[in-house]
């Protein structure tokens, strides 16, 4: 029988950040207490300013708070140092950026496999994995191409495939759908909310997209730096 029992994945306490804009601080961050649970399938939406970036940039460890505490898996980031902190990112969160980030001289089958490369995993079960990952997300053909060979849904299920394969606890997508056509767009969420039900990876999405708030089962509305409505479905 599956173990279903849920468990605190990111909890954040009090999470303020203060950037110095020419000597004067702005808040993008104001005390924001948040909690989210293993198999999660959530968004994180608002107006441009209101501080959903950062507040990625900061869950993921890729960005520190002004105050406040950041904890995964119940590890506080704070307490890392640079090495444990990049190690503990690298086995825990995948990333999907808005930008793709792929790296042009790989080809697809090593940009997915790339983050395993950094772990130290063998090279056969590498291959099998990204194989499998790839025919996952739809793929399988193309693993010898090079990214500028491909159109851009096809280099977002690239950067979707890289940021699963190493089977993370958290995935975090920054505007996924944002340079997509509607009909990929759809796809692809329909992909990563089956792949969320199967695995039970938690997601967490940045968003303004109408398409991805109306797939995500929880909708966090961030207004000038605090959660304004926090909505189950």
């Amino acid at each position: 029988m599956e173990q279903t029992q849920k468990t605190d994945v990111i909890v954040t306490e009090g999470v303020t950040k203060v950037y110095d804009a020419d000597g004067i601080p702005v808040n993008a961050l104001n005390g924001v207490d948040l909690t989210i649970q293993s198999g999660e399938f959530t968004a994180i939406v608002g107006p441009s300013g209101s501080g959903k970036t950062t507040f990625l940039n900061i869950i993921s460890g890729l960005d520190a708070p002004t105050e406040g505490k950041v904890l995964l898996s119940g590890k506080v980031l704070s307490e890392m140092g640079g090495n444990e902190l990049s190690d503990f990112r690298r086995d825990n969160i995948g990333f999907i950026f808005q930008a793709y980030n792929l790296i042009p001289v790989l080809t697809v089958e090593e940009n997915v496999e790339y983050i395993m490369l950094l772990a130290g995993v063998p090279k056969a079960e590498r291959h099998d994995r990204v194989v499998a990952m790839l025919e996952t997300v739809g793929l399988k053909d193309v693993e010898d191409r090079l990214p500028t060979q491909l159109s851009g849904g096809q280099q977002q299920r690239v950067a979707i495939a890289r940021a699963m394969v190493s089977e993370p606890a958290i995935i975090l997508a920054d505007e996924p759908t944002a340079n997509l056509d509607s009909k990929t767009g759809a796809a692809l969420l329909d992909m990563m909310s089956q792949l969320n039900a199967e695995t039970g990876m938690t997601f967490i999405f940045s968003t303004h997209d109408p398409m991805v708030m109306e797939s995500a089962r929880r909708l966090i509305t961030l207004c000038d730096g605090q959660i304004d409505t926090d909505e189950m479905k």
